[in-house]
């Protein structure tokens, strides 16, 4: 068996020094995907999104520290898919979670936690009058649409086309290439708009006038921040108009700030969605707006009602409390500005050592210092998923798990001072195949595929899983 490094260790050129094992994660998958649709329960976690052989089967973590199945010990990013700001294992959240499951998890009636909770995002969220909560995101996202076509008895839905996800329910999926089992009639009432330009939302009101219910988006992304006047004229439009403005705080919520992108940009949408960091990876999420709006799913209303949520474990106690815990550290400290600052001197160590070893035009670092991409461009600087493996693979040899480079409030000194060395090494690594003009004779295996796709890959995992050896 090959020998492990640690990631406290400076992992050696794998040119020339051992490797790591991943043969009991690789095992553990190839067993999961005899048991779960697709090896995962969410398919960016999937296996076909990591480097062949090479995904690890995690059994904890602590901070910004994932463990595996293998005993590989990893800095980890953009944890949780985004959802942990705090770090996995934050004591002051899993305290506030046991004491809340010891209390009693789920009752017949509503608990004072409802109220407290309620009460906090209310005064946590610029646009919010009244919330409902539930268990993820695309359940109160998909609620927001519910709403938006009661309240205005329209039909169709507007929504960010150059943005990537919004709900895993018809009304959105039907628009990606997974819309098998979605019916054309569902599909035809989503449209698409681009991102920061107003002209692409005025012409689909042009074009479909009086039946755009809502207008769904993110009011930001890693690497794109609205124009001066864009999130404005979207707010002006949609009090002229009538439809409901919507903005998706998955990701800027708790991330950009503790109000979200609406209290960054200044403007507020009829209703807002939260979900990921609400629970620093525990599962709550909320759908917020004006009082007008959310009474028309409450009981104080003589119009016909949409079933808003009404869900069995939206107010489940342990997740609620979750959110309260997260909400007072985010109350003690600046964990926002935390991110901000660990993040700039991410990027600064990234971007020198990738000027020092030549690939800063190759493997470009993007976005909000919060919320980091890394570019892969082959040697013509075309984008590439190739390269992207390539340097997935030389980060995990170094004791780096990164699809992105997304911190936490928990990644400390050391952790970055680690990434930036892996990092240096694996550029190392592709500026050779750069010179080679392949990754061949580099990347063991496949590489990775996008994870909303039409078809799976064309060829099924091996039986056996392989042991990565040198």
């Amino acid at each position: 068996m090959a020998s492990q490094t640690a990631a406290t260790d400076v992992a050696p050129d794998t040119a020339t020094g051992p490797r790591r094992t991943f043969a009991a994660s690789a095992a553990a998958q190839a067993r999961l995907h005899d048991l779960v649709p697709g090896g995962a329960h969410t398919y960016a976690r999937g296996s076909d999104q990591y480097p062949e052989h090479m995904a690890p089967v995690l059994v904890r973590g602590a901070g910004a520290r994932v463990w595996d199945v293998d005993g590989n010990e990893l800095v980890e990013y953009g944890m949780g898919l985004r959802s942990v700001t705090l770090g996995h294992g934050y004591r002051p959240v899993v305290d506030a979670v046991v004491a809340a499951a010891h209390a009693g998890v789920s009752f017949s009636r509503p608990t004072m936690g409802e109220l407290e909770a309620a009460e906090r995002l209310v005064a946590q969220v610029p646009g919010a009058e009244m919330v409902k909560f539930a268990k993820n995101g695309s359940d109160v996202t998909t609620a927001a649409v519910r709403l938006a076509r009661a309240v205005t008895g329209r039909d169709m839905v507007a929504v960010c086309a150059t943005q990537p996800f919004f709900s895993t329910d018809d009304w959105f999926i039907g628009t990606t290439p997974m819309n098998a089992g979605i019916p054309e009639a569902h599909r035809r009432l989503t449209v698409g708009f681009r991102y920061d330009d107003l002209g692409s939302v005025r012409d689909l009101l042009d074009r479909y006038p009086g039946r755009v219910a809502a207008v769904v988006l993110e009011p930001a992304t890693a690497t794109a921040e609205p124009s001066p006047g864009f999130l404005e004229g979207l707010r002006d439009l949609a009090d002229r108009d009538g439809f409901v403005l919507v903005f998706d705080e998955m990701i800027t919520g708790m991330r950009w700030a503790a109000g979200g992108g609406q209290a960054v940009y200044g403007v507020r949408p009829d209703l807002s969605t939260w979900g990921k960091a609400l629970g620093n990876g525990f599962a709550v999420s909320a759908l917020a707006g004006r009082a007008d709006l959310m009474r028309a799913g409450g009981l104080d209303t003589d119009a016909a009602r949409p079933f808003l949520l009404s869900t069995t474990h939206g107010a489940e106690t342990t997740g609620l409390a979750a959110y309260l815990a997260v909400a007072d550290a985010y109350a003690e400290r600046d964990v926002v500005g935390i991110m901000e600052t660990q993040g700039a001197r991410l990027r600064a160590g990234l971007e020198e050592a990738a000027r020092d070893v030549g690939v800063a035009d190759h493997v470009p670092i993007s976005g909000r210092a919060s919320c980091l991409l890394f570019g892969t461009r082959d040697a013509g600087g075309n984008p590439s998923q190739a390269y992207r493996t390539l340097f997935m693979q030389e980060l995990l040899e170094r004791g780096v798990l990164a699809q992105s480079f997304v911190v936490s409030a928990a990644h400390t000194d050391a952790d970055v001072d680690l990434t930036v060395v892996a990092a240096r090494g694996a550029m190392a690594v592709y500026a050779r195949a750069l010179d080679a003009g392949t990754t061949d004779g580099f990347l063991r295996g496949r590489p990775v595929a996008p994870a909303v796709r039409e078809r799976a890959a064309p060829r099924r995992l091996p039986d056996i899983p392989l042991e990565v050896t040198s």
